[in-house]
């Protein structure tokens, strides 16, 4: 006789063993004495006994039990054993799984990032956890195809965040060349979305280049009464114009007071760099010491006291903002740009030695690429002279034009 949902639910576990209540074409529940309850169906299949597991009361209803019964009964007639049908489908589960795009960006992640910044490496995850994932993390990396891609990268866009578009686009573009080189894929499908976001438009930091409006910076720094971490930083800045990610990095075994450098990695380029030291950048560095020089990095979290984590990198933008400077006028990243312009157009110094300082992709007339000892006795020179004239910006002396060393 069939059972019926009633009796399932009255079923009472016995203390020391299991027994079956009987269905109908082979269909029993198991009562275990622990109270679980499992659907079964008994079969023969080439001349053997078998049993498949179709599920646990009652997350499994009596009415899905005996679909499922039905057709892995249909399965047999047509010469189909259900047991090894349901463990190939499994095994396709898993292996489908392990491709996924969640899977293989995640295994590139951690080959490919751990040698970057916390914030670019925080930067690509949030692009994938937020953007990517929800939407194409499950499912398997060979058969993701460009519209699919193309869709949720219109989502970015509809925010109006057309640069995180083009950017995820790009991260999304090295995990298929990855699972190339890892023979997961054939081809990467990125390409085939070239064109088809909308343009970035063009733009530059916004920064001081004109020697008076770096003045009235400068004085602006000097007079900060903000925290004295972010302050020295702010100071700091003007004279080594690195990229904000690496000055607020700054670590304390990477820098030499004696031999006035601060050497370390450039992960943007994958570069070594060489920063000479200002006599006035070593008097900063001297006198924060007292207060970081115990920790790792030279301008630490306000949130970490023992220096384990470095600067936001918020505090210094926002600094610069309270002190009344707007986002059009100048940004930390203007540092660099002011630099530039002033150590060229006003100071006159070599164009090479300039984009050396900037580590940037310098290439010797034998298309070679940088070197990060190149020029460096005239850097260290130049970068005393830089200091020189910044002091005497801020002191208000007339701005002497040097002619063009070229």
């Amino acid at each position: 006789m069939a059972i019926s949902d009633t009796t399932i639910k009255a079923a009472k576990p016995l203390p020391d063993k299991s027994y079956k209540l009987s269905d109908e074409k082979g269909l029993h529940i198991l009562i275990n004495p622990n109270g679980r309850k499992y659907f079964r169906l008994k079969y023969r299949f080439a001349g053997k006994e078998k049993t498949l597991a179709l599920g646990v009361y009652p997350e499994t209803t009596l009415k899905q039990a005996r679909e499922k019964r039905d057709a892995a009964r249909k399965q047999i007639a047509e010469g189909i054993d259900p047991s090894e049908n349901k463990k190939a489908i499994k095994e396709s589960r898993i292996a489908s799984a392990a491709n996924s795009f969640e899977i293989i960006a995640r295994e590139w992640y951690g080959r490919h990032m751990t040698g970057k910044s916390e914030h670019h490496q925080k930067r690509a995850m949030s692009l994938f956890e937020r953007d990517i994932f929800p939407y194409l993390g499950t499912k398997p990396i060979n058969e993701i195809k460009a519209v699919e891609l193309l869709k949720a990268l219109r989502r970015i866009e509809a925010r109006n965040a057309i640069e995180t578009a083009h950017r995820t686009l790009q991260i999304c573009g090295q995990v298929f060349r990855y699972a190339i080189a890892t023979g997961r894929i054939e081809r990467d499908i990125t390409p085939d979305l070239r064109g088809s976001l909308a343009q970035v438009n063009a733009g530059h930091f916004a920064a001081f280049t004109e020697p008076k409006e770096a003045a009235i910076l400068l004085r602006a720094i000097d007079i900060y009464t903000g925290s004295f971490v972010v302050k020295s930083a702010l100071q700091l800045a003007p004279l080594v114009f690195v990229r904000p990610s690496e000055l607020r990095q700054a670590e304390w075994t990477h820098i030499d007071i004696e031999a006035k450098e601060w050497r370390y990695f450039v992960t943007k380029t994958e570069t070594n760099h060489i920063v000479p030291l200002s006599t006035q950048a070593i008097d900063i560095l001297t006198n924060i010491y007292p207060l970081t020089g115990h920790g790792r990095f030279v301008f630490p979290s306000a949130r970490t006291p023992n220096g384990s984590r470095a600067m936001s990198d918020m505090a210094m933008l926002a600094a610069i903002r309270r002190m009344g400077f707007e986002k059009k006028e100048m940004t930390v990243h203007g540092f660099r740009a002011m630099a530039r312009t002033i150590l060229d157009e006003v100071l006159g110094f070599r164009p090479d030695f300039i984009e050396h300082q900037l580590a940037h992709a310098v290439r010797d007339a034998n298309g070679r690429a940088y070197n990060r000892t190149s020029h460096l006795p005239e850097r260290h020179k130049m970068m005393q002279s830089w200091s020189d004239y910044l002091d005497t910006l801020k002191n208000g002396a007339q701005v002497i034009e040097f002619k063009k060393i070229r």
